[in-house]
């Protein structure tokens, strides 16, 4: 049986008779697509991807399972609608902390209409992504049983400036992210450092892109999620995933500097904090 996830940050919702993503109980990922070419061009970067023995298996983590496409009743009662089948990302989770992080200071691709790039230019203008080189789009933390989830809005997500940005890396990783007090980034040092922690995750991907020409990930997101009981234990098994591929396009032999650079910023705000520690 098909239900709307519980743990989504970001992008379109199936709540409220709105046509979005669903999922099952095997741990799958029902993500309708887009009726003009972003919903093909997605479908063409899966399919690319999933078969093209230039990608390495170190890299290949980072990235949803694919399974296909399938024609499902629509959340938005439409009737049928054709929908990418993917790996459900936080399906063994319970309480996931999840954010969505859209990575590059410029969000269209170069095929785009003059309406559409100067709709996202406003974006990003608005938001930090031009600043930066990426922007938060949603996120939750959990705090316990008692307080639940942080989980601000999209109006008040989509307003932060640079200082809320950093606080909200830092909230992610702190024991009281429900409460108005200063974040204390306690679980900083399991989430975002060791071997296998976020920073490094995001070091691995950024090794790739300083290489791999073959794609230009425009308008991706990095999804990074963790579990606060584990991370409490001293166990990470803190997770990096992008996701979105509606506007990715053929890299042509150039490197993506755009989302290269986005990622370098991510990867240094990260890095201060753990250089700080606990505060």
């Amino acid at each position: 049986m098909l239900k709307i996830p519980d743990h989504q940050v970001a992008g379109h919702q199936a709540r409220d008779g709105k046509l979005g993503p669903l999922i099952d109980d095997s741990g799958r990922f029902y993500k309708p697509l887009q009726n003009d070419e972003r919903g093909s061009r997605e479908v063409a970067f899966y399919t690319c991807f999933s078969f093209n023995t230039e990608i390495p298996d170190r890299i290949c983590r980072y990235f949803p399972l694919f399974h296909g496409t399938q024609p499902l009743e629509a959340s938005d009662g439409s009737g049928l609608h054709a929908h990418l089948i993917l790996e459900d990302l936080i399906s063994t989770h319970v309480h996931p902390s999840v954010m969505d992080i859209k990575i590059g200071s410029r969000t269209w691709y170069p095929q785009a209409s003059e309406d559409y790039i100067q709709n996202c230019l406003r974006k990003d203008k608005e938001a930090t992504s031009l600043q930066l080189g990426f922007r938060i789009s949603g996120l939750q933390a959990y705090e316990s049983a008692e307080s639940g989830f942080w989980k601000p809005d999209k109006k008040l997500v989509s307003s932060f400036d640079v200082e809320d940005v950093w606080s909200s890396l830092k909230r992610f990783v702190s024991s009281n992210p429900v409460s108005d007090v200063e974040p204390d980034s306690s679980l900083a040092s399991v989430v975002y450092g060791g071997s296998d922690g976020i920073l490094a995750q995001l070091l691995n991907l950024k090794a790739w892109f300083e290489d791999q020409t073959i794609f230009h990930f425009n308008s991706c997101s990095v999804l990074v999620m963790y579990e606060k009981k584990t991370a409490k234990e001293g166990i990470s098994q803190a997770k990096v995933k992008l996701i979105d591929f509606a506007h990715v396009v053929d890299g042509q032999g150039v490197i993506d500097h755009n989302f290269l650079g986005g990622l370098c910023s991510l990867i240094k705000f990260i890095s201060e904090i753990l250089t700080q520690g606990t505060v």
